[in-house]
């Protein structure tokens, strides 16, 4: 058991697991808590409102903080980190035609994103540790945080093109400030599944430790991060400035996602279902395990 794992909960959840240090600058959210309700390891509706209003109720932490840095950890209590957005959801609305529906949900998680990239109100510094695979929308929420922290032989990548799609939640936007745009293109429009040595090798993964290390490595920076608050906090707004990502520029391209999306026929609607088959069963596997 971890230091972490014994750290008081601060507010119950039924698919989040939050944790804070008894320094009160450290906050861990895992996502897939208790199996996830029951629910696939993406992001789906119930869970992305708890993490909302989890990260509401750390903003206003930071808010009343002056000079203070926190960081904000996001991590999983799942076999995987997750898989990315409900495409049995997509699928639904696709099928219906719901682009109001379908709106509604990518703006969802377009607030998601951009909160972890801005570190809410600017004092956090977010980490995102990868212990299982990060694909699609769950590697689009872990590009929006300021380090990545994976361990050996996680499964990375944005399969959205094997049913006529692409990653819409800030995929492009967020690779493309750490890697060349004609990298940030090919990772996409390929679709292929990149081990987190390979991720790392191409400078998207910030730390690779063995598995079984990844939340000493997080802990570890935590630490080196304490060392020197006001130069983090101002790293931020650095970003901000320097390479910044709006939010009206993710907005904007989530845009073209659902109308990209509303043209999907059946033929990549069944390859989604097959997909979601296919999570279905890998998300019973791991409470099996």
């Amino acid at each position: 058991m971890s230091m972490i794992d014994t750290l008081p909960r601060s507010r119950s959840y039924s698919t989040i697991r939050v944790d804070s240090d008894g320094a009160d600058d450290s906050h861990w959210l895992y996502m897939h808590a208790g199996a996830g309700g029951g629910h696939r390891p993406c992001f789906h509706p119930t869970m992305m409102r708890e993490m909302h209003t989890h990260l509401a109720s750390l903003s206003h932490i930071g808010q009343q903080q002056q000079g203070q840095l926190n960081s904000l950890v996001l991590a999983s209590d799942s076999n995987v980190f997750n898989l990315g957005g409900d495409l049995e959801l997509f699928g639904q609305y696709i099928r219906r035609r719901d682009r109001t529906g379908l709106l509604a949900y990518a703006m969802s998680c377009i607030e998601g994103v951009d909160q972890f990239h801005q570190g809410l109100d600017g004092s956090f510094r977010t980490i995102a540790l990868l212990q299982g695979d990060a694909l699609g929308g769950g590697l689009e929420m872990a590009l929006s945080c300021h380090l990545i922290v994976a361990e050996e032989d996680v499964g990375m990548g944005l399969p959205e093109i094997l049913f006529g799609l692409f990653p819409g939640m800030g995929a492009y936007s967020f690779l493309s400030r750490r890697v060349a745009p004609n990298l940030a293109e090919k990772i996409i429009l390929e679709g292929r599944i990149y081990s987190s040595q390979e991720m790392h090798r191409m400078g998207i993964v910030d730390v690779l430790v063995p598995k079984g290390d990844g939340v000493a490595a997080v802990q570890e920076l935590i630490r080196q991060q304490r060392r020197t608050p006001l130069a983090h906090r101002a790293m931020n707004a650095i970003r901000n400035v320097v390479q910044p990502i709006r939010r009206e520029e993710l907005i904007a391209v989530t845009e073209i996602w659902v109308d990209t999306a509303l043209t999907l026929g059946e033929k990549s609607l069944r390859t989604m279902d097959r997909l979601v088959r296919a999570q279905t069963r890998r998300a019973q596997a791991g409470v099996a395990a």
